[in-house]
């Protein structure tokens, strides 16, 4: 018998889907991520995701 998933457990689900979904799309098209890091705005190129 399956689980059920509480609603934190979907929503964090829901949202690694849409990180994917967002990662894939910046490299198919060479665009550079945008992240917060240590306070400051950094952009990353596509190449140096995972």
């Amino acid at each position: 018998m399956k689980k059920r998933m509480s609603l934190q457990d979907k929503s964090e689900a829901a949202l690694k889907k849409a990180v994917r979904g967002v990662v894939e799309r910046h490299k198919k098209t060479g665009r550079p991520f945008s992240i917060w890091e240590n306070g400051k705005t950094v952009r990353i190129s596509p190449s140096a995701i995972k």
